[in-house]
């Protein structure tokens, strides 16, 4: 009797418990969407961010849950991918806005372009810690390869020149080699424009000019020359309203160092 009592006692608390937890997932119990995985599988799965959400998992909870409706905001996934989800969810694909990434950076990041001799891990960010890194310009292409080694695509290489090139036929505006760079001076514009300026720097002229050959001096030729209206010199650089802007090409006529650049931005496929 001894160990009889105690155990019909844990027995019955068992039992209890066991009640409770099927009373609460009859009645406080989420349904499970089936969709959520179909929308998942749907999906290229770059876990990159780019729809708002928290990568390919959250956005399809998302659209499973009803938080948001729209099918349209997987930029690497492109028009295949937002068919795929409007059939699924029953509504209509919408347009894709496609994206490519630009690296706003046209100087030398060859060893003599260099402030110091570097000698730590061969990373934009580690060097970056160190005055803002071993460039001349403070708002240079630190050359290490943060951005490469991020890429789903392997669309990005390090040219001759040491700098952080980006091939727009590879390229699927994923963001997250914008959000690698330390410098920040990696951007993403749909993938219809042409005119970038291929420069960072805030500084003033005369300080652009000794540590870049090509860095922007803001001059303000390219705002008195545009006919739109579209360019005009903000905090010491040269920046583009891409709403206004009808890649003309007067702008890149009229830059004195050659920083404004026409440039073939169409990105390739993307996941189909």
């Amino acid at each position: 009797m001894v160990v009889l009592i105690p155990a019909l006692v844990l027995l019955a608390i068992a039992l209890v418990c066991a009640v409770l937890l099927t009373v609460s997932s009859v009645f406080f119990g989420v349904p499970d969407d089936s969709r959520a995985a179909e929308i998942r599988d749907a999906l290229p799965g770059a876990n990159c961010g780019a729809c708002g959400f928290s990568g390919c998992d959250g956005y399809a909870k998302a659209l499973s849950e009803g938080k948001t409706a729209e099918v349209n905001l997987c930029t690497p996934g492109g028009d295949g991918t937002a068919r795929r989800l409007a059939k699924i969810m029953g509504t209509e694909p919408g347009e894709v806005i496609e994206r490519v990434a630009y690296v706003a950076c046209g100087g030398d990041c060859s060893p003599n372009g260099r402030k110091f001799n570097y000698d730590g891990p061969h990373t934009c960010k580690a060097a970056n810690v160190y005055f803002s890194g071993d460039r001349f310009c403070n708002f240079a292409c630190l050359g290490y390869g943060d951005c490469m080694n991020v890429c789903p695509r392997d669309a990005i290489s390090i040219s001759e020149r040491g700098t952080a090139e980006i091939n727009p036929k590879k390229c699927i505006g994923c963001g997250l080699c914008v959000k690698t760079c330390p410098n920040g001076i990696i951007s993403l514009i749909e993938d219809t424009e042409r005119i970038v300026v291929k420069c960072s720097n805030h500084d003033k002229g005369a300080k652009v000019r000794r540590a870049c050959d090509v860095g922007c001096i803001a001059c303000g030729k390219c705002e008195k020359t545009c006919p739109n209206d579209a360019i005009h010199v903000v905090n010491n650089l040269a920046t583009i309203d891409y709403e206004k802007c009808t890649a003309c090409g007067a702008c890149v006529e009229v830059c004195p160092v050659k920083c404004i650049h026409t440039e073939n931005l169409i990105c390739g496929s993307h996941f189909e």
